[in-house]
């Protein structure tokens, strides 16, 4: 199997090349993978349908073991697409705990951390639709 990731592709029917895609994108790549919805609430603010997790973003588990619990994102793993919240944690017959993995399309983010000011003019740029002229 070639290894190597290729940009150009486009798509294909068949599974076995998505994933292959997946599986062999570098990490900027895969950051752009690791979306999650919106809540009804954000879509209509921000007029769009899903976005790039990051940390501290407020999120809501809606399926698997932690099904309805809010928390923080701690930490993300691009290597294998998975989101960590200090609300989900396994504890260990030792008594010590590790966050549980989460897939981002397993959740909804209710709160984004607009800390950053690249995302968040990114987000108001979005917001803003072209005004239409009425030539009469």
């Amino acid at each position: 199997m070639k290894t190597k990731w290729s940009k150009s592709w486009k798509s294909s029917k068949q599974p076995r090349r998505q994933r292959k895609y997946r599986a062999n994108a570098p990490l900027h790549i895969r950051k752009k993978m690791m979306k999650a919805p919106l809540s009804k609430e954000l879509k209509t603010k921000y007029k769009i349908k899903n976005i790039t997790v990051r940390v501290n973003d407020r999120v809501k588990v809606l399926k698997g073991k932690y099904k309805g619990k809010i928390g923080k994102i701690t930490r993300r793993d691009l290597k294998n697409y998975k989101i960590f919240m200090k609300e989900a944690e396994i504890q260990k017959k030792d008594g010590t705990s590790y966050p549980y993995p989460i897939s981002p399309s397993n959740i909804v983010v209710l709160e984004l951390n607009l800390d950053d000011k690249k995302r968040k003019s990114k987000l108001e740029s979005k917001n803003e639709s072209p005004k239409k002229s009425s030539s009469a």
